[in-house]
């Protein structure tokens, strides 16, 4: 059975109604798929890729099912990144914003345990974490997960190449055997099948083909040999001058390389790496984010659970070993009805994976010769803005209409100057136009907002 709206589903009005405070009434395909079965409280595995409004096919159910009144944790969330982790406790506090009450509290490593500790001692109705944080907690007994009714494994084949399953088996032996469990994942491995099999009771397979979005994507292939890749890199950024682009490598080597490569040619470049402190994760994250930065360069690892709506490009190093992992690269750029471009480096021992992939895709890649790219210096494409970190967020009471305030009111700066602003809990992020920087520094230097000042600094 599907639906096509939200009013078409028998769910608490207050979850509606803070849908609709956000524009959100229509069902995307994987939602009208799989809600109405699990709203009756059946276990669901769904295929979706990123992009495709998952989160509310979770979210939801949870809600829905959580006693506000019984001071226990009642749903579980388990993703493979802190960042993925965040965005869907904020797709809980939306949702359940007019409900009132429900308590969702997010446990992910790299983050202090004090105030977790803290947290859990008034059992939030709803924890959003990342396993191996969950785990800590579990084994610490620190977090009781037996009134659990409901649990999400959110990516669940990022969380298990990640090595997580032996994590999940621990924390899953806390919670009762009648749980109702929902899955979600881009690709079906053997993996995925092997722990459907295990925690799953008769599950309603929701798959929602990627079809729609490939129109959109331009895919192409350059042959390269291993000595000319990066000056094909170069040459690929600087003739279809992307606003910016992810570019995937295989190996965590090749990102140090690629990103040293590209910004001593002049490029505005950094990497991601899995084994990166959470803050530093986070300032490469928000200059992309805020379009300070064009090129953002990563092992597949490290950018699990990265939710960038505006990528314009996604060009593939090295050509990815397993198709799915191809398909999952790309399905970051055209998303929401974009555009999007797709561009594969690819040698000679590289081209049998090529084959792979075409085969999964159905379609080919066309494959022309590098050399019919140049690499124009005087052609780099410079960001438009410069990400600005501050030290206060959501805890102060922070708001974006007040940093607003503060550069256009305050300090002068022209609306247009000011780009995407993020407030998160303890931190925010605002992009500024490189000539309106100096005033919007000394404004956070000399000024306050909201009656204090703040630490400001330039990433």
């Amino acid at each position: 059975m599907t639906v096509e709206t939200i009013k078409h589903l028998d769910i608490n009005p207050a979850i509606a109604k803070a849908l609709d405070t956000q524009g959100i009434y229509q069902l995307s395909p994987i939602q009208a798929q799989s809600l109405p079965d699990a709203l009756q409280g059946k276990d669901i595995i769904g295929q979706a890729q990123t992009g495709s409004g998952k989160t509310l096919c979770f979210v939801i159910p949870a809600l829905e099912r959580i006693e506000v009144n019984e001071f226990t944790t009642q749903a579980l969330v388990l993703c493979p990144t802190r960042e993925l982790a965040d965005q869907v406790a904020e797709q809980f506090r939306m949702a359940a914003k007019l409900i009132g009450n429900i308590k969702v509290t997010t446990l992910c490593g790299g983050q202090p345990m004090g105030p977790q500790i803290q947290s859990l001692k008034h059992s939030p109705h709803v924890i959003v974490g990342t396993p191996g944080r969950v785990m800590d907690h579990v084994e610490k007994r620190r977090l009781d997960l037996s009134q659990v009714k409901l649990r999400v494994l959110d990516e669940a084949d990022r969380m298990l190449d990640m090595g997580f399953e032996d994590d999940l088996r621990i924390i899953f032996s806390e919670i009762s055997k009648d749980v109702q469990t929902l899955l979600f994942s881009a690709t079906y491995t053997e993996q995925i099948e092997r722990v459907a099999k295990h925690y799953l009771h008769q599950p309603v397979t929701c798959k929602v083909e990627s079809q729609e979005s490939k129109p959109a994507i331009t895919q192409l292939g350059f042959n390269v040999l291993p000595h000319t890749r990066i000056q094909a890199l170069k040459a690929v950024l600087t003739h279809y001058q992307p606003k910016n682009a992810i570019v995937f490598c295989n190996r965590k080597v090749q990102v140090s390389e690629v990103v040293e490569e590209l910004i001593e040619e002049g490029f505005s470049a950094a990497g991601l790496q899995g084994d990166m402190e959470q803050h530093a994760r986070t300032s490469v994250l928000m200059q992309f984010a805020s379009d300070a930065l064009q090129v953002l360069v990563a092992t597949d690892v490290a950018a699990r659970g990265l939710d960038i709506d505006d990528v314009a490009c996604v060009i593939n190093y090295t050509v990815s070993e397993e198709p799915e992992t191809h398909v999952h690269r790309i399905g970051r750029t055209a998303r929401a009805g974009a555009q999007g471009m797709a561009i594969t480096l690819v040698s000679d021992d590289e081209e049998h994976f090529l084959r792979k992939i075409e085969v999964l895709q159905g379609s080919d890649i066309t494959l022309k010769g590098a050399q019919s790219l140049r690499f124009h210096k005087n052609k780099i494409i410079q960001p438009e803005f410069t990400c600005i970190s501050l030290s206060a967020g959501k805890k102060q009471k922070l708001r974006p209409g007040d940093l607003v305030g503060a550069l256009t009111k305050d300090a002068g700066i022209p609306g247009d100057d000011v780009g995407k602003i993020a407030v998160q809990n303890s931190a925010s992020y605002v992009a500024v136009k490189a000539r309106s920087v100096k005033r919007a520094m000394a404004q956070f230097r000399e000024g306050k907002i909201k009656g204090k000042r703040v630490r400001a600094r330039k990433l």
